[in-house]
């Protein structure tokens, strides 16, 4: 069975949409990644720093869907990292409203041993030199490294992010993260751009409107599928990278073709995510409605056409 080590936040969300409000729930995207890459019973270590008052029956939560939590590091008397926001009408913007780092400040990483030959490494979004630090505990080049990160390390660390940016082969942004890293709208010259800096492989999220997969001339585009209800998108993309990376780890084919159908699992379990506050959709989630919905996906996007 292949590895799969994720890095990343294991946290608390407070989230308020035009559906509700929360108060302190479990999010995190190391939370996120690992519930969704659960699904295809791949051997899932999460890294991650937790404070005292992160409860217990949220490490059980992890520890039944066969995530590993020995890297998750539990500060005593710390507090755990802490995320507000509010969503706007549409659903695809929002505002911060409150951001605590607490233990994630002093983070340190370590990858417990067992994993430090992982075939998979899925770096999600924290400091480039978080992610750089990891790569450096690893004891074999892993046959595929993936990275997740956003314009607020494009804004205070750009040189570390193109440092780590080097040593990746997939990195997966949103199309704005996208236009922000390289200066140009088009996210095709966007892509190669982001190809020169290092990835073989780049996907740029689009949120409502799906994904693109980027790899030399080629290009694949994935929808997302049309949904009657949105109740909130925290967390969409990052269950969409541990379905990308579970679905990866669990076919063991890195290739171009095989990436479109990880693509289309990511998808298709960040369809779910949406469903319900936080994590709720995806700690219930059964492989029978994954199916189903993978049925869904293919009766969306397959189409034959006699060219005349």
């Amino acid at each position: 069975m292949g590895k799969l080590v994720i890095v990343g936040t294991v946290a608390f969300d407070a989230i308020e949409t035009p559906f509700g409000k929360t108060d302190k729930i479990l999010g995190g995207a190391a939370t996120f990644i690992g519930l969704a890459a659960s699904h295809f019973n791949v051997d899932v270590a999460a890294v991650s720093v937790v404070g005292g008052d992160f409860p217990q029956e949220y490490l059980d939560l992890l520890s039944e869907k066969n995530i590993d939590i020995s890297g998750i590091e539990i500060v005593k008397e710390g507090k755990t990292f802490f995320w507000s926001g509010r969503y706007h009408n549409d659903m695809n913007s929002r505002d911060t409203l409150v951001t605590e780092l607490n233990t994630l400040a002093d983070f340190n990483p370590v990858v417990p041993e067992d994993y430090r030959d992982a075939e998979v490494v899925m770096l999600g979004n924290l400091h480039p030199l978080v992610q750089s630090s990891v790569l450096d505990q690893m004891e074999k080049t892993p046959k595929l490294v993936v990275l997740d990160t956003m314009n607020f390390w494009m804004d205070c660390a750009l040189e570390d992010l193109k440092n780590v940016i080097k040593r990746v082969d997939v990195i997966t942004i949103n199309d704005e993260e996208a236009r922000q890293l390289t200066g140009e709208y088009s996210l095709v010259v966007a892509a190669r751009k982001i190809h020169a800096m290092g990835p073989k492989y780049v996907v740029i999220k689009k949120g409502e409107h799906g994904a693109l997969l980027f790899h030399d001339d080629h290009v694949f585009y994935a929808p997302a599928l049309p949904l009657e209800e949105v109740f909130d998108p925290t967390g969409a993309g990052d269950t969409f990278a541990g379905g990308f990376t579970g679905y990866l780890v669990k076919t063991n084919d890195f290739s171009f073709e095989n990436m479109k159908n990880a693509v289309i699992y990511g998808s298709t379990l960040a369809s779910f995510c949406v469903e319900k506050f936080g994590t709720e959709r995806m700690q219930n989630l059964t492989n029978s409605e994954v199916h189903k919905r993978l049925l869904q996906f293919k009766q969306l996007t397959q189409f034959d056409i006699e060219l005349t």
